[in-house]
């Protein structure tokens, strides 16, 4: 498979599965093609493709299609998510390829949870349930929102859920929509409806096998993913936007009734959805926001970062004329609500809450109770999107256990949701995991990274090598970005019309991301250095990478996390960052390892499709060869673009168009400092 356009799955056929059941195989051939993928398998899993994927398959086989491809445990492009079943082959009359997406459901009776229709309560399992019809239609919608080669025939697209041990009058029945052309994406069959299902099967596909519809969709090329800051005011003004699967749906769900439920001036409840860097939680806010604000509510979006505000505000702009006088009201800090009246908003959606502070300052002015307490009482349903391990500085308390103790203080009950898919990083499933042992974040020592198709790390000799890869790659264009450790100074002001290159390693040199709103012309200010192409002439630091994605990520890692002794350790007084060490008083933070691992952890966790680490140490460069592939540099530049580090030596696929369009250049200079963090 060749990185980025190959959709990971399991094919397989109703014939196949049958006989692999019959001999008591078909769990292990599965969880082994997935463990080769990096997927972690659970004793629920194995028992679901034991019951469920032969339930389908005799109904495949009843219904003539025992040959048809099944591609089982599909990976959905640029997300650890997978689908049960992909069946694919050719629609009998036209002979065109034509696709249906399965869920199988093991259940035997659900109910609606507390009012929510989208939501259900399953016997045995603790979480809320999206409905499966609604799961399924989003999983086809997500295809075909990612897959050119389905934007002129999105009908090719269906999409059914099986629940082979219900009855229909057991499973409530999903609301109707408005627009009925939708429903072949949300089917639901259950086994009263069996032979109902068989009539639509053999309706759907021809009883002969033909390769070509598998082929197509597994080599298929994949829009690059729309991005978060794509999300413009347009669309908030539209039905338009990003489609949220499974867990980041429950979440919406959550929050949805909890407006209706204060309408009805029910008791306000808690939302907290946890998740790890690139969960898809900054989707949900803003779906959140754009819904919301469409129904006319008053609703707010906070967020501790200057850069993710200003950045999102400038990107929810449809007239740029009016923006401030449009959009300004719906951006805030978490300080600006240490004033206002309690449930003065329906909703306060918190993103990247992890960055709550103690208490809210402003000027001279600072609050009387803590804030997260101030977040909670202003709206009648507070939200909170938060990541635990991205705490970065020591004023910093967000945190899980803090929301659910302040909750508990005001009598207050909290719907908690954790976010176990990835989005970023080619949807690798094991990438992060990765990251984590390799700052010491989880309890294993690092080891060495092996292949992935979906995501490619590779091991910069140099920093010049590091700016060549990915100057290429923004050349063709395609979004990359140089960040490093906050290990060299700033400069307070420019040089005339440039930026002083202090990030300096041997003879290679750059300058900081720039500092206020007016840099010298042709340089973005800090907040759009992650969105604007001219960033790429900057280096980043932690506080203008941390909330945004990029596709190619470039990191330095600098000498303060370096290897001694057999391991990595935090040297905080390597760092020019005073909210980790204090040069004046040459004190570190309390807690200044943690934040200097979780830096790290943020930064090697931007990149969408792949990532060059370099070291500043040489001790800590020559630890990083036995963990990571070196890069490899082809000795012609060829036209397509530069292919660039694969896993096992090879190169890296041609970078596609990014949707932008064209990447005005920027001048060669960079900016003046790391600004600190609000």
């Amino acid at each position: 498979m060749s990185g980025g356009h190959t959709l990971l799955a399991f094919r397989t056929s109703a014939k196949q599965i049958l006989e692999l059941a019959g001999k008591g195989h078909l769990a292990e051939r599965v969880a082994a093609h997935l463990a080769r993928a990096g997927y972690r398998i659970s004793a629920s899993e194995r028992s679901s493709w034991e019951q469920s994927l032969p339930a389908l398959a005799v109904q495949l086989a009843d219904a003539g299609l025992e040959d048809l491809d099944a591609l089982v445990e599909c990976q959905l492009p640029r997300s650890s998510k997978r689908i049960d079943v992909i069946l694919a082959g050719m629609e009998p009359l036209s002979r065109r390829p034509v696709y249906l997406v399965v869920e199988l459901k093991q259940w035997s009776a659900a109910t609606s949870y507390d009012e929510v229709e989208n939501l259900l309560s399953v016997p045995g399992v603790a979480e809320p349930q999206v409905h499966p019809a609604l799961q399924v239609q989003n999983y086809s919608s997500y295809l075909t929102d990612f897959l050119p080669m389905f934007w002129e025939r999105p009908d090719a697209v269906h999409g059914l859920a099986y629940l082979h041990n219900a009855e229909q009058h057991q499973v409530p029945a999903l609301p109707a929509v408005g627009d009925r052309r939708g429903d072949h994406r949300r089917m639901v069959f259950t086994r009263d409806r069996a032979e109902e299902m068989r009539r639509y099967l053999t309706g759907r596909f021809a009883p002969w096998r033909d390769e070509f519809a598998a082929r197509t969709l597994l080599t298929a090329a994949v829009k690059p993913s729309r991005q978060l800051l794509t999300f413009t005011a347009t669309e908030v003004e539209s039905r338009r936007h990003l489609v949220l699967l499974d867990e980041q749906r429950a979440a919406y769900e959550l929050v949805m009734r909890g407006v209706r439920w204060a309408d009805r001036g029910r008791r306000k409840r808690v939302v907290v959805v946890a998740g790890g860097p690139g969960s898809g939680k900054s989707a949900i806010a803003l779906t959140l926001l754009a819904d919301l604000a469409r129904e006319g509510r008053p609703v707010a979006h906070a967020t501790g970062s200057k850069a993710f505000r200003e950045t999102l505000q400038r990107y929810a702009r449809s007239q740029p004329s009016s923006a401030e006088q449009r959009i300004a009201p719906l951006f805030h800090y978490f300080m600006d609500f240490m004033d206002e009246p309690a449930d003065s908003l329906d909703v306060l959606i918190c993103d990247e809450a992890h960055r709550i502070r103690d208490q809210s300052t402003r000027g001279t002015s600072r609050g009387w109770k803590s804030q997260v307490r101030e977040l909670i009482e202003v709206a009648k349903v507070p939200v909170f999107l938060l990541d635990d391990d991205q705490v970065v500085r020591p004023n910093e308390v967000g945190s899980v256990a803090l929301i659910r103790d302040e909750a508990e203080r005001l009598d207050l009950e909290v719907d908690f949701v954790h976010l176990g898919a990835q989005f970023r990083c080619g949807g690798s499933p094991r990438y992060e995991r990765w990251v984590r042992h390799l700052l010491g974040l989880a309890g294993d020592r690092p080891y060495r990274w092996t292949e992935d198709d979906s995501f490619r790390l590779a091991l910069a000799n140099s920093p010049h090598q590091m700016e060549m890869l990915l100057r290429n790659a923004h050349d063709r264009p395609a979004s990359a970005r140089i960040s490093a450790g906050f290990c060299w100074p700033w400069t307070e002001k420019p040089r005339g019309r440039e930026l002083a290159p202090e990030v300096r390693i041997g003879s290679w040199s750059k300058p900081w991301n720039a500092k206020g709103k007016r840099p010298p012309r042709g340089i973005p200010s800090s907040s759009y250095w992650a969105s604007d192409p001219a960033g790429f002439e900057q280096v980043g630091c932690i506080y203008t990478a941390q909330g945004f994605e990029y596709d190619w990520s470039g990191v330095i890692i600098g000498p303060d996390l370096v290897f001694r002794g057999g391991r990595l350790v935090s040297q905080p007084s390597e760092s020019h960052d005073n909210a980790i060490f204090d040069r004046r008083r040459g004190v570190a933070a309390r807690d200044a390892d943690r934040l200097i691992r979780n830096t790290y952890k943020v930064l090697l966790t931007r990149g969408l499709r792949g990532t060059l680490i370099h070291s500043a140490d040489p001790d800590t460069q020559r630890f990083l060869t036995s963990l990571v592939p070196a890069a490899q540099v082809p000795g012609t530049l060829v036209a397509e673009g530069v292919r660039l580090m694969g896993a096992r030596a090879d190169v890296m696929e041609s970078l596609p168009d990014r949707s932008s369009g064209q990447n005005p250049r920027a001048p060669r200079t960079g900016t003046a400092r790391p600004p600190g963090a609000r």
